[in-house]
């Protein structure tokens, strides 16, 4: 069976789960990918760096912010799949009918910066990766990423449940890959369910951490694109199976943000448990890896660079298929797929090729993604608040109000790190 097929006959399953045909897990399956392909976003290469210092600094206190975080993430990706599915467009397409056109191209513009902001991080995480693991020098690593994600790319072109078949496989390696370290660390585990259940910080620069952290949990690219993930994926023929779509798709969201978190919350543990146990303050990402080989032997440092080398392959794709959702949804135009990584491949490989430390263009990336939160959040809570837009699945007050909330705490912390950076 070709692949076009197989998506055939996955839309067929899923449309006899609607009408009761199938019942059961059975029926769950046809339903599950979109979410694990938008969830890349909360384990690129920014993430390692952010949680393996939280961890190395302050110990396992900082696991409650990664909780409430991922707590928020469920929220906003679920707004953003639930867009979709309610209107057959995505958001920027929605953005284009409802905003004046110059406010569109401005829209557009920003989304691309911060693409290209995220393009970066993950090109240098998974050149970082092959840097760690093979000594290579840094340039052929980002060629040999470029090509990678290219091979990622083509999945895509042969249809949705190939491209999402590849990216789950890369998340479970990432998964593997902090399961073996969290082993070899022997975290306390009475002292991470403290972490977990009891908030609190440890003096001002554990808030200021504790502020990168969740204010990193929204990434706009992963928000704009699952509104395109989900709008053509699975048609409800009517408003009751649109809701069902997103019953379904909802648990898809939890699986998916559940391993993210539980990615990132080992990140942390397996830092405070090596690191900060042996009073080691780690901020680099190659700082890390040597520590890992000295601490916890060479299979602990050797699954540290495979994580974060699937994690960069894994994350420069997704950003690259949020860049052509964005430009055809705001400008409608459309450009090959590969065109257009050739061209956000530039950026990356001449900060890599400037030789600036790979930590420090993290860092840089994080600060330019946080302009872009506002603008993917508050128009995704304006178009799901819209009943003659959403129909059935229009929000609830409650969800409304909590995600105002919500958005008013991100852009906040945003704002607070971009005023610590520069100031």
């Amino acid at each position: 069976m070709n692949n076009h097929d197989k998506n055939k006959q996955i839309i067929y399953t899923a449309q006899a789960v609607l009408e009761g045909k199938i019942k059961g897990w059975k029926g769950i399956f046809p339903f599950l990918g979109p979410a694990f392909i938008a969830s890349v976003a909360y384990m690129d290469p920014g993430n390692f760096a952010t949680n393996i210092t939280a961890g190395s600094k302050y110990g396992y206190a900082l696991l409650w912010v990664i909780v409430v975080s991922n707590l928020m993430a469920v929220l906003i990706q679920s707004l953003s799949a639930k867009l979709g599915i309610a209107t057959g467009r995505n958001l920027p397409e929605l953005a284009r009918e409802h905003f004046p056109k110059p406010f569109s191209i401005f829209l557009w513009i920003q989304s691309e910066l911060v693409i290209m902001a995220t393009d970066l991080a993950e090109f240098i995480g998974s050149s970082l990766g092959l840097h760690l693991l093979f000594g290579m020098p840094m340039i052929p690593a980002a060629l040999i990423t470029a090509i990678g994600s290219f091979a990622i790319l083509e999945c895509q072109r042969r249809g949705f449940r190939s491209l999402e078949t590849v990216i789950i496989v890369m998340i479970f390696m990432v998964v593997l890959s902090f399961t073996v370290q969290m082993v070899l660390a022997k975290p306390d585990v009475e002292a991470v369910w403290t972490g977990i259940l009891t908030p609190k910080f440890k003096g001002g620069d554990s808030i200021l951490l504790a502020s990168g952290i969740l204010g990193a949990t929204v990434m706009p690219h992963a928000i704009y694109l699952h509104s395109s993930l989900t709008q053509n994926r699975i048609v409800g023929k009517g408003e009751l199976e649109k809701k069902k779509i997103f019953q379904f798709e909802f648990l898809d969201i939890l699986v998916a943000m559940f391993i993210s978190g539980a990615i990132n919350m080992s990140m942390l543990i397996v830092a405070a448990a090596l690191f900060h146990k042996n009073g080691f303050v780690v901020e680099d990402l190659d700082q890390a890896f040597s520590l890992f080989h000295h601490l916890s032997g060479p299979a602990a440092a050797t699954f540290f660079g495979l994580g974060l080398l699937m994690a960069g392959l894994s994350s420069s794709s997704v950003g690259t298929m949020a860049g052509d959702v964005v430009m055809q949804g705001f400008m409608n135009i459309r450009i090959p797929l590969y065109v257009r990584r050739m061209i956000t491949m530039v950026p990356p490989l001449a900060i890599i090729m400037s030789g600036i430390n790979s930590t420090k263009a993290l860092v840089l990336s994080q600060v330019v993604l946080s302009f872009g939160i506002a603008f993917a959040l508050i128009p995704l809570i304006l178009f799901t608040s819209k009943r003659t837009l959403m129909g059935i699945l229009v929000n609830h007050r409650i969800t409304t109000i909590i995600s105002w909330v919500v958005a008013a705490l991100v852009i906040l912390l945003n704002l607070f790190i971009l005023f610590h950076t520069f100031v």
